[in-house]
């Protein structure tokens, strides 16, 4: 009695598990034209805290889903019900069975029931439709030039190569101005001479003549002496003398120095604390300066023949530097109006087009040239590819105490171009001790990779990363894979930094084995993924009978 209890209590959580969560389907018509679309709906009712997973993807098989719709949520106190719809379509008449499809309720599957379809021809009545000539081809007046187009690319151009140009003109111009400068002696006594012709002691301007008093001696000391002479403070261009002095590159008295800080700080307080300066103090600091600037030429020692040779070879390679810069400068600018006009205005096929029509790109010329497709070697491997592979010798080694029967090798490229395809067809027979007929061998598949991966690396592969999977062809016939990077060795001591990635098929049949390379590197962007992954799609073999 108590088991006969406990039975119907399981029943009874079992059936309350299954009615709390209800799944159904629906579509909204069963015949449809060809291309028309069907509106097929899920709906689940279950409790708010289950977890509904919905199928997604082309799950819908013979049917094609062209739109996933987004989910339908509505609640009802603690429940809610939830559905999902979806497009589909068929582009071919006849009649055809939607599957039953899965969805996921806290880890359970519920199924929902398979519907039956009509898809319908499109009649076409030409009888009723009017029917005409062929018209006679006609020329056509070439189109007037579009002035506001002319005007938007020029535009930008005109204003990057107008900043180039200023750019260019300043540099230029300060050239010139260095060019023009007079000897570190010569303009320091021009200077001199100046200030003693300005009115500032006449209009009692004592601060404005000993700032470019001051300023004279430093830029002198500047060019003659110490580098850091402008930038230094007072003290600071004291100590750095006294510096020079111990050190013994140059022989200043300690009577210039003690001179030169006396009008250097006495300067200090006239810009800075506005110090009354006795009558003629200011006209008594100036001759003093012209003193400390003729003692000072006096002991830069004299420059040495090779120094000069030196500065030469020095001033020339930064003239070289100069003009190479120029150039770079003016090749930047107008690669920069012409980059700038096609991100602005990109025209029809935008920037990328305009960058690949100034910089060139090989990967995608052979993705938008027209593709051959063909068979080679036997049993035959068919492929597609952007150019008529070519017959090549080459020598294929034994393996697994198998001996090449016939072998055949065609390629594309060179391992060190853009794209290189190599394709082999071989076909086995067994060492005479087996016993075995030719043709009758059965190669492995594992052991032929690792081989052709060692192969690989013996002609030039470097650094190779491999990454291994099964592999399976549109008909169904299954290989397998292996792919990575690797680098390329040109020589016994030099290595290409470039980064080449592969993809390497092999299949053995009966008697036979097949193997395909593609190799690209890795910055050719884009148009090599599309390359490598239309070739490899397009692989299909012919079925040994051998």
């Amino acid at each position: 009695m108590k088991q006969r209890h406990l039975f119907v209590s399981v029943l009874f959580l079992f059936f309350s598990f299954v009615g709390f969560s209800q799944v159904t389907s629906s579509v909204d018509s069963t015949s449809i034209k060809i291309g028309e679309e069907i509106v097929y709906s899920i709906q689940v009712e279950t409790d708010s805290t289950n977890l509904v997973v919905f199928p997604e993807g082309q799950t819908f098989m013979p049917l094609e889903v062209i739109e996933s719709y987004k989910i339908d949520t509505t609640y009802e106190q603690a429940k809610y019900r939830l559905i999902k719809k979806y497009g589909l379509t068929q582009f071919d008449s006849g009649q055809y069975t939607i599957p039953q499809q899965q969805v996921v309720i806290n880890n359970k599957q519920f199924g929902t029931d398979s519907v039956s379809i009509e898809v319908r021809d499109v009649a076409v009545d030409t009888t009723k439709q009017k029917m005409f000539d062929i018209k006679p081809a006609i020329e056509v007046d070439e189109p007037p030039l579009d002035l506001k187009t002319l005007l938007l690319w020029l535009i930008p151009i005109v204003i990057v190569l107008s900043i180039v140009g200023y750019i260019l003109f300043r540099r230029k111009k300060r050239k010139d101005a260095r060019e023009e400068q007079l000897p570190p002696y010569e303009e320091a006594i021009t200077a001199l001479h100046t200030l003693d012709s300005s009115t500032y002691l006449k209009e009692n301007k004592p601060k404005e003549y000993y700032s470019q008093l001051t300023e004279i001696v430093k830029r002198y000391l500047d060019r003659e002496v110490d580098e850091t002479a402008l930038e230094s403070t007072s003290d600071e261009l004291i100590a750095r003398l006294q510096l020079h002095k111990d050190s013994g590159n140059f022989e200043f008295s300690n009577e210039t120095i003690r001179r030169l800080d006396a009008i250097l700080k006495r300067a200090d307080l006239v810009k800075f604390a506005k110090m009354y300066q006795a009558e003629g103090q200011a006209s008594t600091d100036r001759k003093t300066i012209e003193e400390i600037i003729n003692e000072t030429k006096e002991v830069i020692p004299e420059p040495t023949e090779e120094e000069l040779q030196e500065n030469a070879e020095y001033q020339e390679a930064q003239r070289k530097k100069r003009v190479r810069r120029k150039w770079a400068y003016a090749g930047l600018g107008v690669l920069g109006a012409v980059l700038i006009a096609g991100a602005v205005y990109g025209g029809i096929k935008g920037f990328d087009d305009l960058k690949d029509l100034i910089l060139g790109n090989d990967m995608r010329e052979l993705a938008e040239s027209r593709w051959i497709k063909s068979e080679y070697g036997d049993p035959a491997v068919i492929i597609e590819t952007p150019e008529v592979l070519v017959r090549t010798d080459i020598e294929i080694p034994e393996s697994q105490n198998m001996r090449a029967a016939k072998s055949s090798v065609f390629t594309h490229g060179e391992i060190t171009d853009p794209l290189y395809v190599w394709l082999n067809t071989t076909m086995y027979k067994q060492q005479s001790s087996q016993g075995q007929k030719p043709g009758q061998a059965q190669a492995e598949l594992e052991p032929l990779m690792d081989q052709a991966l060692t192969s690989l690396e013996k002609r030039g592969a470097k650094n190779l990363m491999v990454k291994r999977e099964s592999f399976e062809t549109q008909k169904g016939i299954t290989g397998i894979k292996a792919y990575g990077k690797f680098n390329i060795q040109v020589s016994d001591n030099k290595v290409l930094k470039k980064t080449s990635n592969y993809v390497l098929l092999l299949f053995a049949q009966k008697g036979g084995v097949q193997q395909v390379l593609v190799v690209y590197q890795e910055d050719d962007g884009r148009y090599a993924e599309d390359v490598k992954n239309r070739i490899i799609n397009s692989v299909e073999l012919e079925i040994s009978e051998k």
